[in-house]
């Protein structure tokens, strides 16, 4: 049987890993654990890290609406093969200008992703929370939309990978070789020989892969409105909501984290600020964030949300990784070596297909597609 390797337990790898242990495959999946203290850890950092992403159907381009309608489809089986639940069905919006909106149609109409279209009024109607552009409309999705746990996808993925036979191994990729019969890969506590290799390292994955950057990684800041039960009452119809402005924000409904606070969150940068190799990324992520983007992101709520409640505002670091033409890259680098990263900010929802898609080509190598 021929013995694989996924590097990287974030979203595509741990996807990956259930989808070759599912298919018989000898897979090992590698990676280091979510570190405890962030500020003080120096080896590698994962954008997982979070209890809150949005998940929904509709989006700008039609690849994207196709992968997170399998994704989705499969929530349920992960959650039943893994005992851990991650997603959250709360609906989801997207809302903007004509033009905006003629773009995100098209995919829609392509997939016929069920949802309903909303005009001004009958966005005002429905979320009477939200402070919209009055030319703004919307399309809804009630249903198989909401938001996710990134944390706990991966830990179910992993566990569901488990339960199929797969290997895990907590530990950093120090090196990757294929110059001899098989592909050794070096980890800070081992070295071991696979037939193939699967890297799915996020923003890692050029440092693993010891290739010329083809990824760009930006930097991302994250702001955390924490509100009381109270208000997480008040707001209990409220969607996930991607919205047109020139941060591209997205918004997350009340979500509780691990510390006990409900939070609001919201994302979305004003401009993209680049992070050019492993160290700087791993700086970005322990300076926690950037506060002008917080600052930002907090008036930027109170516009879209003027009678929200807040308790308290924080902050987290995060990073989105970009090809060069926005979508996955997930390919055959040579006999042995694929690769598939590249979430392009989109990734999460639809991570279990594109995990499927690098498993893929593994199975497609090895023959053992079934």
């Amino acid at each position: 049987m021929t013995r694989t390797a996924v590097i990287g337990r974030g979203l595509f790898g741990a996807a990956a890993a259930r989808h070759l242990a599912r298919a018989g495959v000898d897979v090992t999946l590698i990676g280091p654990s979510e570190p405890a203290d962030t500020a003080s850890h120096r080896g590698v950092f994962g954008s997982h890290y979070d209890e809150g992403r949005i998940t929904r159907k509709n989006a700008a381009h039609p690849f994207w609406v196709e992968a997170s309608m399998a994704s989705i489809a499969r929530y349920a089986e992960i959650e039943a093969e893994s005992g851990i639940r991650f997603y959250t069905e709360t609906g989801a919006m997207i809302a903007g200008s004509a033009a905006f909106m003629a773009r995100v149609d098209v995919g829609r109409r392509r997939f016929d992703v069920p949802c309903d279209r909303l005009d001004d009024a009958a966005l005002a109607s429905r979320f009477p929370f939200f402070r919209f552009p009055e030319h703004f409309s919307g399309f809804h999705e009630r249903t198989r939309a909401g938001h996710i746990s990134p944390r706990r996808l991966v830990a179910a993925q992993t566990k569901a990978a488990q339960g199929h036979g797969a290997r895990i191994i907590d530990a950093t990729v120090q090196g990757l070789d294929e110059s001899g019969t098989a592909a050794t890969v070096t980890t800070d506590s081992a070295v071991q020989s696979f037939d193939r290799v699967l890297v799915a390292a996020g923003g890692w994955s050029d440092s693993v892969l010891a290739r010329a950057p083809r990824l760009e990684v930006y930097a991302r800041t994250v702001a955390l409105f924490e509100i009381s039960d109270g208000e997480a009452a008040r707001l209990a119809t409220m969607p996930s909501l991607v919205y047109e402005a020139p941060e591209d924000p997205y918004l997350l409904p009340p979500v509780r984290y691990p510390d006990g606070r409900i939070c609001v969150k919201l994302g979305g940068d004003p401009e993209d600020v680049k992070l050019d190799g492993p160290g700087a990324v791993g700086d970005w992520f322990r300076s926690g964030g950037n506060a002008q983007v917080r600052d930002r992101l907090h008036e930027m709520v109170r516009d879209l949300m003027p009678d929200l409640v807040i308790e308290s505002v924080s902050m987290a670091a995060c990073v989105t990784s970009w090809t060069h033409d926005r979508l996955p890259e997930i390919a055959n680098l040579s006999d042995r070596i694929a690769v598939c990263t590249g979430g392009n900010g989109s990734g999460a929802k639809c991570s279990d297909e594109l995990g499927r898609r690098g498993a893929a080509l593994i199975l497609e190598k090895t023959g053992e597609l079934t």
